[in-house]
C-alpha cells in the first residue's frame, strides 16, 4: 500500500531509529545553504520508488519532503514554505540534498534526512543528521566618551553593536597596556531585535583616569570574529572662565576696520580735490628772474 499522507510517514519512521550519519554546516544569515544527504553507493533510483523526508530533529516540523506520482505537495511547515527544496534530477542519482534559502536565525536546527525504497517494503536506505549553525556579522562597535567637561569622580564608556547572531560576548580593554579591565566595572544589556538578531548595548564605569583611552570587544564565537572600537577622554584643565570670540563678533569688528579705512580714503580723496581746484585758479604765466621769486598765488574767495 502506497503512503500518501507525511502524518502516517511520521508514524511509521518513530519506530526507525537507527545510528544516524552527523554533519555539521554553517551559513550566514540571508544566505543560501545546502544540507547534504547522500547515497554513499553509486546507483540510480528509481522516483517513483522513492519517499525522500527532511524534518526537524525530536520534532513533528516537516521541513520538505518527496512522496511519488506527485502527491507531497502543501504538508511543509510554514516556516520552510518556498525556501525548502529537493532537485529531483540529483535524487535519481542518490543526492537528496535540501537547499535552504534565505536562512535565518531560526533555522538553527538540527535537520534529519530519512530516504525509503516502497519496493524494499519502505525500508530505510538513508539517513543523516545536518546541525545548522548560523551566524551574522556584528556592527563595528561604536563608543560614546565622556564629556571632557565632566568633574564626575568616574568615567562612564557606552558600547553599542547590532545586527548579529549569535548572542556576543563583550569585554572591555585598557588600551594603554591591552590589559582585560574586571567583568565587573560593565553592565551588558543583549536584546533581539525584530530581525531575530542581537543588538548589544555595554556601559563600562571606572574611576577617573586622565587621558583614559579603552576598547570595547564584541565576540562572535562561531565566526571566530572579535570586533573592537576604541575611544579616549581627557579632562581639560585651565579653560573655565576663557572668553571665546563667536564669528558674530569678529564680524562685527571687521566691519569697523572696513567702516574707518573708507573714511580715511573719502577725506584722503577731499583733500586732494580741494588742492587741485586751488591751484586751477592760479594764472599760467612765464616769469623769470626775480619775478619767480616774488609771484603769489592768492587763493581768494570772492563771494
Amino acid at each position: 500500500m502506497l503512503l500518501r499522507s507525511p502524518g502516517l510517514l511520521l508514524l511509521l519512521l518513530s519506530g526507525l531509529r537507527a545510528a544516524t550519519q552527523e554533519k555539521e554546516v554553517r551559513a550566514m544569515v540571508g544566505s543560501t545553504v545546502e544540507l547534504k544527504c547522500i547515497y554513499p553507493e553509486e546507483n540510480s533510483f528509481d522516483l517513483n520508488d522513492l519517499y525522500v523526508y527532511w524534518q526537524i530533529s525530536g520534532s513533528n516540523t516537516v521541513v520538505t519532503y518527496y512522496l511519488p506520482k506527485n502527491s507531497s505537495a502543501g504538508h511543509e511547515n510554514n516556516h520552510y514554505k518556498n525556501r525548502a527544496h529537493l532537485s529531483l534530477d540529483s535524487m535519481k542519482q542518490g543526492d537528496f540534498s535540501l537547499s535552504l534559502q534565505n536562512v535565518t536565525p531560526q533555522d538553527a536546527q538540527k535537520f534529519n534526512c530519512l530516504v525509503f525504497r516502497e519496493s524494499l517494503q519502505l525500508g530505510k536506505i538513508l539517513e543523516m543528521e545536518v546541525s545548522l549553525h548560523v551566524a551574522a556579522n556584528y556592527s563595528l562597535p561604536v563608543i560614546s566618551t565622556p564629556s571632557s567637561e565632566s568633574r564626575d569622580p568616574e568615567l562612564t564608556f557606552t558600547c553599542r553593536s547590532t545586527n548579529g547572531y549569535p548572542r556576543p560576548n563583550v569585554y572591555w580593554i585598557n588600551e594603554t597596556d591591552n590589559s582585560p579591565l574586571d567583568k565587573a566595572l560593565q553592565n551588558d544589556t543583549v536584546s533581539l531585535n525584530s530581525q531575530g538578531l542581537y543588538d548589544v548595548v555595554s556601559i563600562l564605569r571606572i574611576p577617573w583616569t586622565p587621558n583614559m583611552n579603552v576598547g570595547c570587544c564584541v565576540e562572535n564565537v562561531l565566526l571566530h570574529q572579535n570586533l573592537t572600537g576604541r575611544s579616549q577622554t581627557e579632562r581639560s584643565s585651565g579653560t573655565e572662565g576663557r572668553i571665546t570670540e563667536t564669528p558674530d563678533s569678529l564680524q562685527k569688528e571687521d566691519n569697523v576696520v572696513i567702516f574707518i579705512t573708507l573714511a580715511l580714503l573719502l577725506v584722503s580723496v577731499i583733500v586732494a580735490v580741494v588742492i587741485y581746484m586751488g591751484k586751477s585758479k592760479c594764472p599760467h604765466r612765464n616769469y623769470t628772474g626775480a619775478q619767480a621769486a616774488t609771484v603769489v598765488c592768492e587763493l581768494t574767495d570772492h563771494t
